[in-house]
Protein backbone atom coordinates (compact mmCIF):
# COMPACT_ATOMS: atom_id res chain seq x y z
CA UNK A 1 0.00 0.00 0.00
CA UNK A 2 1.98 3.13 -1.12
CA UNK A 3 1.95 5.81 1.79
CA UNK A 4 0.95 9.18 0.69
CA UNK A 5 3.09 12.00 2.28
CA UNK A 6 1.16 14.79 3.31
CA UNK A 7 1.94 19.00 3.33
CA UNK A 8 2.30 19.18 7.09
CA UNK A 9 1.26 21.79 9.74
CA UNK A 10 3.98 23.13 10.99
CA UNK A 11 2.34 25.55 13.34
CA UNK A 12 -1.06 25.90 15.05
CA UNK A 13 -2.01 28.75 12.58
CA UNK A 14 -0.60 27.59 9.34
CA UNK A 15 -3.32 26.38 6.53
CA UNK A 16 -0.82 27.14 3.31
CA UNK A 17 2.73 26.85 2.44
CA UNK A 18 5.12 27.07 -0.26
CA UNK A 19 7.13 23.88 -1.48
CA UNK A 20 10.39 25.36 -1.71
CA UNK A 21 12.56 22.43 -2.70
CA UNK A 22 12.72 18.96 -2.80
CA UNK A 23 15.80 17.47 -1.28
CA UNK A 24 15.18 14.21 -3.08
CA UNK A 25 14.17 12.56 -6.05
CA UNK A 26 11.73 10.12 -7.52
CA UNK A 27 13.48 6.62 -6.93
CA UNK A 28 15.36 8.23 -4.18
CA UNK A 29 15.61 5.24 -0.79
CA UNK A 30 14.59 7.56 2.49
CA UNK A 31 14.84 6.70 6.01
CA UNK A 32 12.56 7.52 9.11
CA UNK A 33 14.04 11.19 9.86
CA UNK A 34 15.56 11.90 6.71
CA UNK A 35 14.80 15.75 5.27
CA UNK A 36 12.92 15.32 2.46
CA UNK A 37 12.18 18.93 1.66
CA UNK A 38 12.20 22.45 2.34
CA UNK A 39 8.79 24.04 3.38
CA UNK A 40 8.39 27.88 3.44
CA UNK A 41 5.28 29.23 6.16
CA UNK A 42 4.36 32.67 6.35
CA UNK A 43 7.08 33.44 8.54
CA UNK A 44 9.82 30.60 8.32
CA UNK A 45 11.59 28.30 6.19
CA UNK A 46 11.47 24.93 7.67
CA UNK A 47 12.56 21.31 6.75
CA UNK A 48 10.07 18.18 6.25
CA UNK A 49 11.20 14.75 7.43
CA UNK A 50 10.58 11.45 6.83
CA UNK A 51 8.31 9.46 8.93
CA UNK A 52 8.47 6.19 6.82
CA UNK A 53 10.79 4.25 5.37
CA UNK A 54 10.73 3.28 1.27
CA UNK A 55 11.33 4.50 -2.02
CA UNK A 56 9.82 8.32 -3.72
CA UNK A 57 7.43 6.79 -5.74
CA UNK A 58 6.31 10.22 -7.36
CA UNK A 59 6.38 13.76 -6.71
CA UNK A 60 3.05 15.20 -7.02
CA UNK A 61 3.67 19.18 -6.20
CA UNK A 62 7.34 20.42 -7.90
CA UNK A 63 8.97 22.49 -5.85
CA UNK A 64 8.26 26.04 -6.17
CA UNK A 65 4.90 25.76 -6.07
CA UNK A 66 2.97 28.42 -3.47
CA UNK A 67 -0.19 28.19 -1.45
CA UNK A 68 -0.34 24.37 -1.15
CA UNK A 69 -3.08 23.79 1.82
CA UNK A 70 -1.72 21.64 4.43
CA UNK A 71 -2.73 17.88 4.31
CA UNK A 72 -2.86 18.13 0.69
CA UNK A 73 -0.76 15.13 -1.13
CA UNK A 74 2.83 16.14 -2.33
CA UNK A 75 4.55 13.12 -2.65
CA UNK A 76 3.93 9.10 -2.52
CA UNK A 77 6.39 7.00 -0.39
CA UNK A 78 6.34 2.98 -1.80
CA UNK A 79 7.04 0.76 1.60
CA UNK A 80 9.63 -1.67 1.53
CA UNK A 81 8.94 -4.44 -0.80
CA UNK A 82 6.66 -2.72 -2.57
CA UNK A 83 6.54 -2.15 -6.79
CA UNK A 84 7.75 1.58 -6.77
CA UNK A 85 5.71 1.89 -10.20
CA UNK A 86 2.85 0.27 -9.06
CA UNK A 87 3.17 2.41 -5.86
CA UNK A 88 3.64 5.88 -8.66
CA UNK A 89 0.37 5.06 -10.25
CA UNK A 90 -1.53 4.09 -7.36
CA UNK A 91 -0.15 7.71 -5.97
CA UNK A 92 -1.47 9.56 -9.20
CA UNK A 93 -4.87 8.40 -9.01
CA UNK A 94 -4.95 8.94 -5.04
CA UNK A 95 -3.86 12.55 -5.55
CA UNK A 96 -7.20 13.89 -6.97
CA UNK A 97 -9.24 12.68 -4.03
CA UNK A 98 -8.63 15.85 -2.23
CA UNK A 99 -9.49 17.75 -5.46
CA UNK A 100 -12.65 15.61 -5.12
CA UNK A 101 -14.10 18.64 -3.28
CA UNK A 102 -15.33 20.51 -5.59
CA UNK A 103 -18.22 17.75 -6.58
CA UNK A 104 -20.01 19.53 -4.46
CA UNK A 105 -19.95 22.13 -7.34
CA UNK A 106 -21.32 19.39 -9.55
CA UNK A 107 -24.49 19.54 -6.85
CA UNK A 108 -26.20 22.70 -8.54
CA UNK A 109 -26.85 20.25 -11.85
CA UNK A 110 -29.47 18.73 -10.03
CA UNK A 111 -30.33 22.88 -8.65
CA UNK A 112 -30.37 23.17 -12.24
CA UNK A 113 -33.08 21.12 -13.15
CA UNK A 114 -34.72 22.34 -10.26
CA UNK A 115 -34.20 25.52 -11.34
CA UNK A 116 -37.84 26.33 -11.83
CA UNK A 117 -38.66 25.58 -8.17
CA UNK A 118 -35.76 27.92 -7.36
CA UNK A 119 -37.30 31.09 -8.37
CA UNK A 120 -40.04 30.63 -7.33
CA UNK A 121 -38.42 29.93 -3.80
CA UNK A 122 -37.06 33.11 -4.00
CA UNK A 123 -39.62 35.46 -4.65
CA UNK A 124 -40.65 34.67 -0.30
CA UNK A 125 -37.15 35.78 0.52
CA UNK A 126 -38.01 39.96 -0.78
CA UNK A 127 -41.61 39.20 0.35
CA UNK A 128 -41.20 39.05 4.28
CA UNK A 129 -38.96 42.35 3.77
CA UNK A 130 -42.14 43.38 2.09
CA UNK A 131 -44.10 45.89 4.62
CA UNK A 132 -47.40 43.95 4.80
CA UNK A 133 -45.90 40.62 6.59
CA UNK A 134 -43.59 42.57 8.65
CA UNK A 135 -43.51 41.29 12.26
CA UNK A 136 -41.22 38.51 11.38
CA UNK A 137 -38.03 40.31 9.93
CA UNK A 138 -38.91 43.17 12.30
CA UNK A 139 -38.99 40.75 15.11
CA UNK A 140 -35.55 39.15 13.75
CA UNK A 141 -34.13 42.54 12.86
CA UNK A 142 -35.44 45.49 13.47
CA UNK A 143 -38.27 47.26 13.78
CA UNK A 144 -39.67 50.58 11.60
CA UNK A 145 -37.35 52.89 13.04
CA UNK A 146 -34.12 50.07 12.73
CA UNK A 147 -34.47 49.60 16.07
CA UNK A 148 -32.79 46.07 17.02
CA UNK A 149 -34.78 44.20 19.70
CA UNK A 150 -32.39 42.85 22.15
CA UNK A 151 -31.54 42.02 26.23
CA UNK A 152 -29.65 44.55 27.88
CA UNK A 153 -26.64 41.50 28.77
CA UNK A 154 -26.16 41.01 24.82
CA UNK A 155 -25.60 44.24 23.70
CA UNK A 156 -23.33 44.95 26.62
CA UNK A 157 -21.95 41.51 25.36
CA UNK A 158 -21.76 42.54 21.55
CA UNK A 159 -20.45 45.48 22.18
CA UNK A 160 -17.33 44.15 23.76
CA UNK A 161 -17.50 41.85 21.27
CA UNK A 162 -17.00 44.38 18.85
CA UNK A 163 -20.23 42.71 16.54
CA UNK A 164 -22.75 44.91 15.47
CA UNK A 165 -26.13 43.86 16.41
CA UNK A 166 -27.72 43.99 13.58
CA UNK A 167 -25.39 41.31 12.08
CA UNK A 168 -26.95 38.79 14.86
CA UNK A 169 -29.59 36.23 14.49
CA UNK A 170 -31.85 36.83 17.28
CA UNK A 171 -33.34 33.57 18.51
CA UNK A 172 -35.17 34.95 21.74
CA UNK A 173 -39.13 35.37 22.15
CA UNK A 174 -39.56 37.17 18.86
CA UNK A 175 -36.18 37.33 17.11
CA UNK A 176 -35.01 38.67 20.59
CA UNK A 177 -31.42 38.85 20.54
CA UNK A 178 -30.18 37.34 23.92
CA UNK A 179 -26.71 36.56 25.32
CA UNK A 180 -26.96 33.02 24.01
CA UNK A 181 -26.82 34.54 20.31
CA UNK A 182 -23.84 37.10 21.45
CA UNK A 183 -21.76 34.16 22.78
CA UNK A 184 -22.90 32.25 19.26
CA UNK A 185 -21.81 35.16 16.83
CA UNK A 186 -18.40 34.99 18.08
CA UNK A 187 -18.02 31.71 16.94
CA UNK A 188 -19.40 32.96 13.46
CA UNK A 189 -22.76 30.76 14.24
CA UNK A 190 -26.04 33.16 12.85
CA UNK A 191 -23.87 35.97 11.95
CA UNK A 192 -25.23 37.79 8.84
CA UNK A 193 -22.04 39.18 7.81
CA UNK A 194 -23.35 39.75 3.65
CA UNK A 195 -26.40 41.94 5.23
CA UNK A 196 -23.66 43.64 7.35
CA UNK A 197 -21.67 45.11 4.39
CA UNK A 198 -23.89 47.76 3.02
CA UNK A 199 -25.05 48.69 6.36
CA UNK A 200 -22.13 49.61 7.61
CA UNK A 201 -21.24 51.96 4.81
CA UNK A 202 -19.61 55.59 6.99
CA UNK A 203 -16.53 54.15 6.36
CA UNK A 204 -15.66 53.91 2.36
CA UNK A 205 -12.24 52.34 2.30
CA UNK A 206 -12.67 49.04 4.10
CA UNK A 207 -15.49 48.18 1.87
CA UNK A 208 -13.58 49.19 -1.30
CA UNK A 209 -12.67 46.27 -4.09
CA UNK A 210 -9.64 46.01 -5.69
CA UNK A 211 -11.39 47.45 -8.70
CA UNK A 212 -12.46 50.13 -7.56
CA UNK A 213 -9.06 50.99 -5.90
CA UNK A 214 -7.32 50.62 -9.31
CA UNK A 215 -9.76 52.59 -10.31
CA UNK A 216 -8.40 55.87 -8.37
CA UNK A 217 -4.85 55.39 -10.06
CA UNK A 218 -3.47 56.05 -14.06
CA UNK A 219 -3.26 52.80 -15.59
CA UNK A 220 1.08 52.05 -15.87
CA UNK A 221 1.35 54.18 -13.03
CA UNK A 222 1.82 51.69 -10.59
CA UNK A 223 3.01 48.22 -9.88
CA UNK A 224 1.18 45.39 -8.25
CA UNK A 225 3.41 43.55 -5.88
CA UNK A 226 1.19 40.28 -4.85
CA UNK A 227 1.33 40.11 -0.98
CA UNK A 228 3.54 37.14 0.57
CA UNK A 229 2.13 34.66 3.54
CA UNK A 230 4.07 36.60 6.04
CA UNK A 231 2.29 39.97 4.70
CA UNK A 232 -1.09 38.44 4.60
CA UNK A 233 -0.88 37.19 8.45
CA UNK A 234 0.55 40.31 9.40
CA UNK A 235 -2.49 42.02 7.67
CA UNK A 236 -5.08 39.62 9.78
CA UNK A 237 -3.73 39.42 13.14
CA UNK A 238 -3.34 43.22 13.98
CA UNK A 239 -6.30 44.01 12.07
CA UNK A 240 -7.93 41.88 14.62
CA UNK A 241 -6.13 43.11 17.34
CA UNK A 242 -7.13 46.53 16.96
CA UNK A 243 -10.53 45.51 16.05
CA UNK A 244 -11.26 43.26 19.16
CA UNK A 245 -8.21 44.37 21.80
CA UNK A 246 -9.27 47.76 23.38
CA UNK A 247 -6.01 49.39 23.76
CA UNK A 248 -4.98 52.28 25.72
CA UNK A 249 -1.36 53.80 26.06
CA UNK A 250 0.84 55.34 28.73
CA UNK A 251 4.26 56.80 27.45
CA UNK A 252 7.13 58.05 30.02
CA UNK A 253 10.19 59.76 29.88
CA UNK A 254 13.24 57.69 31.65
CA UNK A 255 16.74 59.07 32.25
CA UNK A 256 18.92 56.56 30.86
CA UNK A 257 22.41 58.53 31.85
CA UNK A 258 23.40 55.53 34.32
CA UNK A 259 22.19 52.67 32.26
CA UNK A 260 24.67 53.97 29.35
CA UNK A 261 27.45 54.21 31.57
CA UNK A 262 27.25 51.10 32.96
CA UNK A 263 26.94 49.55 28.84
CA UNK A 264 29.78 51.01 28.51
CA UNK A 265 31.79 49.70 31.55
CA UNK A 266 30.33 46.21 30.76
CA UNK A 267 31.48 46.15 26.90
CA UNK A 268 34.66 47.32 27.57
CA UNK A 269 35.17 44.50 30.42
CA UNK A 270 33.83 41.78 28.52
CA UNK A 271 36.27 38.96 27.57
CA UNK A 272 37.93 38.22 24.26
CA UNK A 273 37.99 35.32 22.19
CA UNK A 274 40.98 33.32 20.46
CA UNK A 275 40.58 36.35 17.57
CA UNK A 276 40.36 39.28 20.15
CA UNK A 277 36.99 39.74 19.39
CA UNK A 278 34.10 40.61 22.39
CA UNK A 279 32.23 37.36 23.35
CA UNK A 280 29.48 40.13 23.80
CA UNK A 281 28.52 43.45 23.09
CA UNK A 282 25.29 45.01 25.50
CA UNK A 283 22.74 46.91 23.39
CA UNK A 284 20.56 49.60 24.98
CA UNK A 285 17.63 47.31 23.70
CA UNK A 286 18.73 44.48 25.57
CA UNK A 287 19.01 46.70 28.93
CA UNK A 288 15.30 47.34 27.69
CA UNK A 289 14.34 43.38 27.58
CA UNK A 290 15.44 42.53 30.87
CA UNK A 291 14.06 45.67 32.86
CA UNK A 292 10.23 44.57 30.75
CA UNK A 293 10.95 41.28 32.20
CA UNK A 294 11.60 41.86 35.81
CA UNK A 295 9.19 44.54 35.99
CA UNK A 296 6.05 42.31 35.08
CA UNK A 297 7.82 40.01 37.54
CA UNK A 298 7.22 42.46 39.96
CA UNK A 299 3.83 43.65 38.90
CA UNK A 300 2.87 39.64 38.27
CA UNK A 301 -0.91 41.14 37.46
CA UNK A 302 0.56 42.41 34.52
CA UNK A 303 2.38 39.21 33.60
CA UNK A 304 -1.16 38.01 32.03
CA UNK A 305 -2.88 36.38 28.81
CA UNK A 306 -6.91 37.29 28.52
CA UNK A 307 -9.06 34.46 27.42
CA UNK A 308 -12.47 34.49 27.61
CA UNK A 309 -12.73 31.57 30.04
CA UNK A 310 -10.11 33.12 32.59
CA UNK A 311 -7.04 35.13 33.09
CA UNK A 312 -4.06 33.07 32.60
CA UNK A 313 -1.16 34.37 34.66
CA UNK A 314 2.02 33.58 33.64
CA UNK A 315 5.21 32.87 35.73
CA UNK A 316 8.02 33.22 33.28
CA UNK A 317 8.71 36.66 31.44
CA UNK A 318 8.69 35.68 27.90
CA UNK A 319 9.65 38.32 26.02
CA UNK A 320 8.92 39.00 22.26
CA UNK A 321 11.03 41.17 20.45
CA UNK A 322 9.85 42.67 17.01
CA UNK A 323 12.81 41.62 14.27
CA UNK A 324 12.33 43.46 10.82
CA UNK A 325 13.37 41.46 8.44
CA UNK A 326 12.12 41.55 4.10
CA UNK A 327 9.31 41.67 3.61
CA UNK A 328 7.52 42.08 7.49
CA UNK A 329 8.38 41.52 10.94
CA UNK A 330 8.22 38.79 13.29
CA UNK A 331 9.27 38.23 16.86
CA UNK A 332 11.43 35.96 18.59
CA UNK A 333 10.76 35.21 22.36
CA UNK A 334 13.14 35.56 24.84
CA UNK A 335 12.13 32.87 26.95
CA UNK A 336 12.36 33.02 31.23
CA UNK A 337 14.35 36.50 30.63
CA UNK A 338 13.75 37.49 34.18
CA UNK A 339 16.51 34.55 34.78
CA UNK A 340 18.63 35.40 32.28
CA UNK A 341 22.25 37.88 32.21
CA UNK A 342 22.24 40.85 30.09
CA UNK A 343 24.91 38.90 27.88
CA UNK A 344 22.79 35.78 27.69
CA UNK A 345 20.36 37.94 26.59
CA UNK A 346 21.82 39.83 23.82
CA UNK A 347 23.69 36.78 22.44
CA UNK A 348 20.46 34.88 22.10
CA UNK A 349 18.78 38.58 20.09
CA UNK A 350 21.77 37.97 17.50
CA UNK A 351 21.18 34.08 17.13
CA UNK A 352 17.68 35.40 16.49
CA UNK A 353 17.90 38.37 14.38
CA UNK A 354 19.84 36.39 12.42
CA UNK A 355 18.22 33.53 11.57
CA UNK A 356 14.75 35.26 11.48
CA UNK A 357 16.40 37.54 8.80
CA UNK A 358 17.04 34.00 6.49
CA UNK A 359 13.35 32.94 7.78
CA UNK A 360 15.38 29.92 9.85
CA UNK A 361 13.40 30.25 13.02
CA UNK A 362 11.18 27.30 14.42
CA UNK A 363 7.80 27.83 15.30
CA UNK A 364 8.11 27.64 19.15
CA UNK A 365 10.70 30.31 18.93
CA UNK A 366 8.55 32.96 17.92
CA UNK A 367 5.38 31.70 19.22
CA UNK A 368 3.46 32.40 22.50
CA UNK A 369 4.92 34.74 24.78
CA UNK A 370 3.87 37.30 27.50
CA UNK A 371 5.02 40.38 26.38
CA UNK A 372 6.75 42.08 23.33
CA UNK A 373 9.31 45.06 23.35
CA UNK A 374 9.68 47.16 19.94
CA UNK A 375 12.38 49.15 19.50
CA UNK A 376 12.48 52.36 16.92
CA UNK A 377 15.08 54.14 18.59
CA UNK A 378 17.74 53.04 15.52
CA UNK A 379 16.05 54.77 12.55
CA UNK A 380 15.74 58.05 15.32
CA UNK A 381 11.88 57.98 16.09
CA UNK A 382 11.06 59.23 19.30
CA UNK A 383 7.94 57.92 20.57
CA UNK A 384 5.38 55.99 18.98
CA UNK A 385 2.81 53.41 19.90
CA UNK A 386 2.95 49.78 19.04
CA UNK A 387 -0.48 47.29 18.10
CA UNK A 388 -0.67 44.57 21.05
CA UNK A 389 -0.35 40.79 19.26
CA UNK A 390 -2.21 38.13 21.00
CA UNK A 391 -1.84 36.81 23.03
CA UNK A 392 0.11 39.18 24.90
CA UNK A 393 -1.53 42.00 27.34
CA UNK A 394 1.37 44.51 26.63
CA UNK A 395 4.10 45.98 23.96
CA UNK A 396 6.51 48.42 25.07
CA UNK A 397 7.65 51.04 22.23
CA UNK A 398 10.78 52.25 22.71
CA UNK A 399 11.95 55.54 20.85
CA UNK A 400 15.54 56.77 21.32
CA UNK A 401 17.32 58.03 23.27
CA UNK A 402 18.02 62.17 23.00
CA UNK A 403 19.84 64.61 24.83
CA UNK A 404 16.97 67.06 26.54
CA UNK A 405 17.49 69.52 29.22
CA UNK A 406 15.69 68.66 32.47
CA UNK A 407 15.44 70.60 35.75
CA UNK A 408 17.02 68.88 38.68
CA UNK A 409 17.27 70.87 42.37
CA UNK A 410 16.00 74.08 40.33
CA UNK A 411 18.97 74.24 37.88
CA UNK A 412 18.81 73.43 34.33
CA UNK A 413 20.83 70.20 33.21
CA UNK A 414 21.28 67.87 29.88
CA UNK A 415 20.00 64.21 30.44
CA UNK A 416 20.28 61.16 27.93
CA UNK A 417 16.00 60.92 27.71
CA UNK A 418 14.46 57.85 25.99
CA UNK A 419 10.49 58.01 25.66
CA UNK A 420 9.09 54.86 26.13
CA UNK A 421 4.78 53.89 25.50
CA UNK A 422 3.48 51.07 26.83
CA UNK A 423 0.30 49.45 25.26
CA UNK A 424 -2.04 47.59 27.39
CA UNK A 425 -4.97 45.30 26.78
CA UNK A 426 -7.77 47.10 29.20
CA UNK A 427 -9.58 43.50 29.37
CA UNK A 428 -6.80 42.31 31.23
CA UNK A 429 -5.04 45.20 32.51
CA UNK A 430 -6.56 48.13 33.94
CA UNK A 431 -4.91 51.74 34.10
CA UNK A 432 -3.62 51.75 37.55
CA UNK A 433 -2.24 48.33 36.88
CA UNK A 434 -0.45 49.83 33.68
CA UNK A 435 1.29 52.90 34.96
CA UNK A 436 2.67 50.28 38.39
CA UNK A 437 4.34 48.69 35.35
CA UNK A 438 5.26 51.46 33.18
CA UNK A 439 6.36 52.89 36.52
CA UNK A 440 8.30 49.75 37.43
CA UNK A 441 10.03 49.77 34.22
CA UNK A 442 11.19 53.07 34.76
CA UNK A 443 12.54 52.54 37.74
CA UNK A 444 14.75 49.72 36.56
CA UNK A 445 16.32 51.43 33.37
CA UNK A 446 17.06 54.65 35.43
CA UNK A 447 18.85 51.89 38.30
CA UNK A 448 19.97 48.77 36.37
CA UNK A 449 22.08 47.42 38.96
CA UNK A 450 18.61 46.82 40.45
CA UNK A 451 18.12 44.47 37.63
CA UNK A 452 21.11 42.34 38.94
CA UNK A 453 19.45 41.85 42.66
Amino acid sequence: MPINILMPALSPTMEKGNLAKWLKKEGDTVKSGDVIAEIETDKATMEVEAVDEGTIAKILVPEGTQDVPVNDIIAVLAGDGEDVKAAASAGGGAAPKPAEAPKPAEAPKPSAAAAAPAPAAAPPAPKPAAPPPAPQPAAAQANGHARIFSSPLARRLAKEANIELGRITGTGPHGRVIARDVEDAKSGKGLKAPAAAPAAGPSIAPSMSDKQILALFEPGSYEVVPHDGMRRTIAQRLTASVQNVPHFYLTIDCDIGKLLAAREEINAAAPKDKEKKPLYKISVNDFVIKAMAVALQKIPNCNVSWTEGGMLKHKHSDVGVAVAMPGGLITPIIRKAETKTLSTISNEMKDFAARARARKLKPEEYQGGTTAVSNLGMYGINHFTAVINPPHASILAVGTSEERPVVRGGKIEIASIMSVTLSCDHRAIDGALGAELIGAFKQLIENPVMMMV
